[in-house]
């Protein structure tokens, strides 16, 4: 098993399907609900969506923009991660373990967003992962992360 370290650095929730994101310091996360107030939280397979910074700044360098990384409409922002073909790792966030269940690919929300932001998103997993919950917990920003491969 490998793993690698990185830090959260954004965490984002919303309340409802298109409803507007609320970025947030802390937050609960519970194998129940997922992100605590967060309508996708019950979602099988999908409670958490997890974004790579490093894969966000390479979809606004090909679209030639820089973009709120908000508008990819996910819960964490991590850096120093490579999310790509990372199905079945665990990531952990102090106390809390989470188990990527898939990529995250991009939908037609991303053009609508921002013409070409949904192509740009697509190669090398830019579009970030799915997770489930394993052990809940607190999560802060600036929490150290690791993923275990």
């Amino acid at each position: 098993m490998t793993s690698q370290t990185g830090r959260l650095i954004a965490i984002a929730r919303h309340a409802r399907s298109h409803g507007d994101l609320e970025e947030l310091e802390t937050i609960a996360i519970s194998v129940e609900r997922g992100l605590s107030g967060d309508f996708r939280g019950a979602s099988p397979g999908r409670q958490v969506s997890i974004l790579s910074k490093m894969n966000w700044d390479e979809a606004c360098a090909a679209l030639g923009e820089t973009l709120p990384w908000t508008t990819r409409r996910a819960n964490l922002l991590v850096d120093g991660l490579d999310l790509q073909d990372s199905i079945g790792a665990i990531i952990r966030i102090g106390e809390v373990v989470l188990k990527i269940t898939e990529e995250c690919k991009p939908c037609s929300r991303m053009e609508a967003a921002r013409p070409g932001l949904r192509a740009a998103l697509g190669p090398h997993w830019r579009g970030g992962v799915l997770a489930v919950v394993v052990t809940g917990g607190q999560i802060n920003r600036d929490d150290v992360i690791t993923l275990e491969v």
